[in-house]
């Protein structure tokens, strides 16, 4: 799926202010991860296993 098709989010916990933000667009079977700062450059795709993984890891 080409980036411009997706619905991007930032955390509630983004100031608004820029800087250091990731965007999180969901699909179907894969999560969709961006540097704010660069929408236009690489994004990052997970499958919804490992973006579970992952958040479960970081929340500890």
């Amino acid at each position: 799926m080409s980036s411009e098709n997706l619905t991007w989010f930032k955390s509630s916990y983004s100031s608004g202010e820029g800087g250091e933000c990731l965007e999180v667009a969901t699909c179907t079977h894969t999560i969709h991860i961006r540097d704010s700062k660069n929408p236009a450059g690489p994004n990052l795709t997970l499958s919804r296993a490992a973006w579970a993984d992952f958040l479960a890891h970081a929340t500890e």
